[in-house]
């Protein structure tokens, strides 16, 4: 079974979204995130927010599933069910 995709509204220099960044390539979803860059994209910042509810990056999903944040990456990862929704 293949990884779901992930998608991650972020900046290149929010030190949240560099930490979930690496979170997700230890994790082995390298390959499968999708980075939306909405301080290169600005238009894509109101979709974040429609899509989330939230205005801070970063705006992580799984799939269709979303994550929410740094924070809640981490939580996910603390409380050991990350790799089961990587899987899918």
């Amino acid at each position: 079974m293949s990884m779901p995709s992930v998608q991650m509204y972020c900046t290149a220099t929010c030190p949240y979204c560099i930490a979930a960044e690496a979170l997700l390539i230890k994790k082995g979803a390298g390959a499968a995130l999708e980075k939306i860059r909405v301080d290169l994209q600005p238009e894509r910042r109101a979709e974040m927010q429609q899509r989330s509810g939230r205005h801070t990056v970063p705006q992580i999903w799984i799939g269709e599933t979303h994550i929410g944040g740094c924070d809640d990456l981490h939580a996910l990862e603390s409380a050991g069910r990350l790799d089961a929704m990587l899987k899918g």
